[in-house]
């Protein structure tokens, strides 16, 4: 029981940590290209990269403040939506698919490049750059704090209080552009943006501004991302975390302002607790080794994940907290 007890803990850890919010970043942006606008960006990770590396390098390699860091960030994000966006934003939902998970792998495969190294380190990185956001926090960062029977360092509680405050902003942000007129004209042209057209809006303009705005929140949860791990390797951002945001988005709803934040923070949950649970089981001995070892559940985690998705888009395909009919429709 108190096994148990302890990997419900360190699963709830899991799902308030860094990483619920850097899935929750990157899909509240995703929610707002793909559940309002119907874009399909695949490469939402490459704004996350770009914000994260961003801050690395401005502080690790130029000697600039973090502030002017995370403004760095944030306008190789919008340059990068710019670059992907005024050649196929006028062309079928596909192109975009295609240029943005092409781009995302192309970055990074770049960031870790040889001819890179100069500046990015390569595969090894960059570190020691947050410092000075670590030193903001108004309590002792070196020391560790017990929360509903979980250990949490000082930075740890910092860098999650600061990043729910951004995903309780943006969440917000979303919620009153989605009832303006700005949100609404893009909810038309998720659903035909030939009427939207006709009624002399200009559509392009209108999906270049939400690629922007999702953009920016990738970087933002990049920068979350760098600043919780204290290191940017471009490894760290794999093109499969788009579609982990792709999944807490599905799992939370699309199109609902609280759908990516609820799962993100359950998707993080699932994992965590699944990954200690079945080491829990083996450790026991009531899953046989040669059935599965320890070293194959990090795989199979992923794997139970993926058939429970498939569950729900069956049976609930809207997600836990979204409408049928915000997804019957097709991506632009």
């Amino acid at each position: 029981m108190a096994d148990l007890l302890n990997a419900l803990a360190v699963a709830g850890k899991s799902a308030l940590g860094f990483q619920a919010i850097f899935f929750a970043l990157l899909a509240i942006g995703i929610n707002v290209q793909f559940g309002y606008a119907g874009l399909l960006n695949f490469g939402q990770i490459a704004f996350a990269m770009l914000g994260g590396f961003g801050i690395a390098i401005s502080v690790s390699k130029w000697g600039l403040p973090f502030w002017v860091g995370v403004l760095v960030g944030l306008a190789a994000a919008v340059v990068l939506a710019l670059l992907l966006g005024l050649p196929t934003l006028r062309l079928r939902a596909d192109y975009l698919a295609i240029a943005t998970i092409a781009t995302a792998e192309g970055l990074r495969l770049l960031f870790r490049s040889v001819s890179a190294t100069p500046v990015t380190n390569g595969t090894r990185g960059l570190s020691a750059f947050n410092t000075d956001f670590i030193a903001l926090a108004p309590w002792n960062t070196s020391q560790r704090y017990s929360i509903l029977g979980t250990s949490w360092s000082g930075g740890e509680l910092w860098v999650a209080l600061v990043g729910w405050i951004l995903v309780i902003l943006g969440s917000l942000l979303v919620f009153a552009l989605m009832r303006s007129p700005w949100g609404r004209v893009l909810k038309s042209i998720r659903e035909d943006e030939d009427a939207v057209r006709a009624l002399g809006k200009n559509v392009y303009v209108y999906k270049m501004q939400a690629l922007v705005l999702g953009g920016i929140f990738g970087a933002l949860g990049g920068m979350v991302y760098a600043v919780g791990t204290g290191s940017a390797v471009p490894d760290q951002y794999q093109n499969a975390n788009t579609f982990l945001a792709y999944a807490a988005l599905i799992l939370g709803g699309a199109a609902r302002v609280l759908g990516p934040v609820i799962g993100s923070m359950i998707l993080l949950f699932i994992l965590q607790f699944a990954d200690t649970g079945l080491r829990l089981l083996i450790s026991n001995g009531i899953i046989p080794e040669d059935l599965l070892s320890s070293t194959d559940v990090a795989q199979i985690r992923f794997v139970l994940v993926g058939l429970g998705l498939m569950l729900l888009l069956i049976f609930r395909p809207q997600g836990i907290f979204g409408d049928r009919r915000e997804v019957m429709l097709d991506a632009r």
